[in-house]
């Protein structure tokens, strides 16, 4: 029982550690919930593979909405 919460513990540390470096907003609830984008791409990371930086998407939102200016 204590190595399975340890567990959780342990995935909810590393889901809030990936939210914050890619810019996901971050939500305990969305923990092992594969309906939910932000876990999605965790998953995606945690497989290796590269997933959405949404800093990066943010980024060029706002730059394209300033030189609507």
């Amino acid at each position: 029982m204590t190595n399975t919460l340890s567990k959780i513990f342990e995935d909810l540390e590393k889901f809030r550690d990936f939210c914050v470096e890619f810019g996901y907003r971050y939500d305990e609830s969305a923990l092992y919930n594969m309906r939910n984008y932000a876990f999605q791409q965790y998953m995606k990371h945690a497989a290796g593979k590269s997933a959405k930086n949404m800093w990066v998407e943010d980024a060029k939102k706002y730059e394209a909405s300033l030189n609507n200016f």
